[in-house]
């Protein structure tokens, strides 16, 4: 009987590597747990590692703000799976908006959008917009289509450094968050910001992504 081959990429599979994938699905599968219940905690993201609570949740977002010690009046870049999610804000994409958003996600900017409905005032804290990010990373946009929507202000107190370890995001947050989950690159920068209108964009903040990469989608707005 002819013996069944094995996979290359299985054979190369070290018993390391495998545990190491079985204690990290199982970790963000306990995180994802605890953001259902209103926890908050440190995960990284396809930029910097962020203090992340689930957007739908106010006694959450209410919680990242006091541990950031937060600008109350400035609202937090919020991480969704896929353009769909923005109906959950009630946002309506004008087709030349829409058409740019699917030119410059899934990837390492953020867009502000309006959004200027009362129910959603305890994330755009009177700014009537909010910004939203689909992240470069597969994973973690699985991760976010079980968990729904996430604000992640950068792990840090509001004025201090970015954490670029879970270390130094633990002398932060210490036992506050509830779970520390993943690595970043020392080299990792913030998302670009970029602020939508319909068929044009004004940049906000430059990040990861230089604007000439997205420029050649939209006139830039003077």
């Amino acid at each position: 009987m002819k013996k069944k081959s094995v996979p290359e990429k299985q054979k190369r599979q070290s018993p390391k590597k495998a545990v190491k994938d079985v204690l990290g699905k199982a970790l963000y599968a306990k995180a994802a747990r605890l953001l259902r219940v209103h926890g908050v905690g440190v995960l990284a993201t396809d930029t910097l590692f962020g203090l992340v609570a689930r957007a739908s949740s106010r006694k959450a977002v209410e919680r990242v703000y006091r541990l950031r010690r937060r600008n109350p009046s400035k609202p937090c870049i919020i991480l969704i799976d896929s353009i769909d999610a923005l109906q959950n804000f009630g946002l309506k994409l004008t087709p030349k908006t829409k058409q740019f958003l699917e030119s410059i996600w899934p990837g390492k900017v953020s867009v502000i959008l309006p959004c200027s409905t009362k129910k959603f005032f305890y994330l755009h804290r009177g700014t009537k917009e909010l910004a939203f990010r689909v992240p470069a990373d597969l994973s973690l946009r699985k991760f976010l289509k079980t968990t729904g929507p996430l604000i992640a202000p950068s792990a840090n107190v509001e004025g201090e450094r970015p954490a670029k370890t879970l270390r130094e995001a633990w002398e932060y947050f210490g036992m506050n968050a509830q779970f520390y989950v993943g690595t970043v690159g020392r080299s990792a920068k913030p998302s670009t910001v970029i602020r939508v209108h319909d068929g044009s964009y004004e940049l906000v903040r430059q990040g990861a992504v230089p604007q000439s990469s997205f420029k050649k989608f939209a006139t830039i707005k003077k």
